[in-house]
């Protein structure tokens, strides 16, 4: 198939057309859906819709459950502190995936973490199509002999952990109002799709403790002393301990959010004759990226692709003056720790998701074409040519921003 990129501008514009209507038939519930929405309410106890009294006493044991990824985390952790501040003398709980322990395990606010592997978000496909529902009644179990009073599921849409919560009888359920969710929350606070994720999440704690919103802080990671002695030793042992550095993160969790490693080439060229020194970096699973960009380059880029953990990526990244990437979670990682950012986005909102913190420091691009955001990553990689929201943005549009990042 031709690549959208390569057609004439009334093609292309046509093409955002059909997207945005396809997008906005795509919003629509579908059959399958409606029968999910049904089923589940059956589930739900008759009670599902009776909200409790508000208690006399703040809650002594409170779980929240958040299964996302590192970005989805990151987003999470001023509504951790705020529960600290509400709630002093509270046990808080965190109950996230094996993948997100190492993301919160230093935060002040927690007493404790849980993990479980939440079905459709391990990556991996389900064992059967029971799978999902045994976990859940097992891990029920597990969370009911924690006694706890209050549960915050975090995640808009989490049905699953909205479920579970209930059936650990949980006596207070707070999340979202998404039609799904509702039938096993005790409160559902109203969802807008168009507000930060971080503030969705103030929104919730909110409601939950009865205390006003107030403006959210920074994110928060912090990096081991241990990690910043490697990111030390790795950077001196390739003379790159006193450079101008730029990483370069040309990774990202769906195909359609990908740059062309031809316009990664590109930059990273350009950022050497402004005296910059780009860095690669990313998880193992970039490691075929990061190839494919240094094969435009007469010279390969230094690169730590495949080479890091979490702790020891945020480690040189906190070492970096500046820090390129796409919509990924090691992006809102460098945002959390202070480091500028220029992010390039396409078909996800960032109004929602984009990154959180001072829009001087952290700045979105995105190309021109009509149809952004529509919120889809569901795309087959034979659909992808006829997506290029991202690969359309050009080397020009992000050295542009260099200048107000640098500074």
């Amino acid at each position: 198939m031709n690549d959208a990129l390569n057609w004439p501008a009334p093609a292309q514009a046509a093409l955002a057309a059909r997207h945005q209507a396809e997008s906005t038939a795509g919003r629509q519930r579908s059959a399958r859906q409606t029968l999910r929405l049904l089923l589940l309410r059956s589930l739900a106890p008759v009670s599902r819709w009776t909200t409790p009294a508000p208690p006399t006493a703040p809650p002594q044991r409170v779980l929240l459950i958040r299964p996302d990824h590192l970005g989805d985390l990151l987003f999470t952790t001023p509504a951790l502190q705020r529960l600290r501040q509400v709630w002093p003398n509270a046990h808080i709980t965190a109950l996230v995936g094996p993948w997100g322990q190492p993301i919160l395990a230093d935060h002040p606010a927690l007493d404790e973490i849980l993990t479980l592997p939440f079905p459709g978000f391990t990556r991996q496909p389900a064992t059967s199509p029971w799978a999902p529902y045994r976990l859940l009644a097992a891990e029920a179990d597990r969370l009911r002999a924690g006694h706890f009073d209050l549960a915050l599921i975090l995640r808009f849409d989490h049905w699953w952990g909205a479920w579970l919560a209930q059936r650990a009888h949980i006596p207070r359920r707070f999340g979202f109002a998404v039609p799904e969710c509702v039938p096993f929350l005790t409160t559902a606070v109203p969802y807008n799709p168009r507000r930060h994720e971080v503030e969705q999440n103030l929104a919730l704690v909110a409601a939950a403790s009865g205390q006003p919103e107030i403006t959210p802080g920074p994110l928060h990671f912090s990096v081991p002393p241990a990690a910043a002695a490697w990111a030390a030793a790795w950077l001196a042992g390739r003379s790159l301990a006193d450079r101008p550095l730029v990483a370069l993160l040309p990774g990202a969790g769906a195909a359609v959010k990908l740059w062309r490693a031809e316009s990664w080439a590109a930059l990273a060229a350009a950022l050497q004759a402004r005296g910059l020194t780009p860095l690669l970096a990313g998880g193992a699973g970039e490691v075929a990226l990061a190839q494919a960009i240094n094969a435009c380059l007469p010279e390969p880029l230094p690169s730590a692709v495949g080479e890091t953990s979490l702790a020891q990526l945020a480690a040189l990244l906190q070492r970096s003056a500046l820090v390129i990437g796409l919509d990924s979670g090691p992006m809102h990682l460098a945002a959390a720790l202070g480091v500028p950012t220029i992010h390039l986005y396409g078909p996800v909102d960032a109004a929602s998701f984009g990154p959180w913190g001072d829009p001087a420091r952290h700045r979105v691009i995105t190309s021109a074409w009509a149809c952004v955001p529509c919120n889809r990553l569901d795309f087959t990689d034979a659909d992808l040519p006829l997506h290029p929201c991202v690969r359309a943005i050009t080397v020009e549009q992000v050295l542009a921003a260099l200048p107000a990042a640098l500074s």
